[in-house]
């Protein structure tokens, strides 16, 4: 799932070790799964050129034409409107 980018995980403290947030997991039928958007939204990412670090700044910093943190958008489903403002990044 992590090369697939449908996951992201980044490195925590001095361990190293990688770490996945709850905040891309969503709770289906009382098991965790990964947010569905996350891969798309991931890819976007990368196609304007961020690092999985950046990509993780980008969505958990408040974002002015969201209104709120990209990644509480996607949680709310607002998928088209923060790919719109990833898209942004490219340019």
């Amino acid at each position: 799932m992590l090369a697939d980018r449908r996951i992201l995980a980044i490195r925590r403290g001095e361990s190293a070790a990688l770490a996945i947030s709850s905040l891309t997991l969503v709770d289906e039928g009382g098991k965790a799964a990964v947010l569905p958007s996350l891969h798309g939204t991931l890819t976007a990412l990368s196609d304007a050129g961020c690092s999985d670090e950046e990509a993780w700044r980008w969505l958990t910093a408040a974002n002015d034409e969201l209104g709120e943190r990209p990644i509480d958008a996607l949680r709310a489903g607002r998928v088209h409107a923060v790919r719109r403002a990833a898209a942004t990044l490219a340019f």
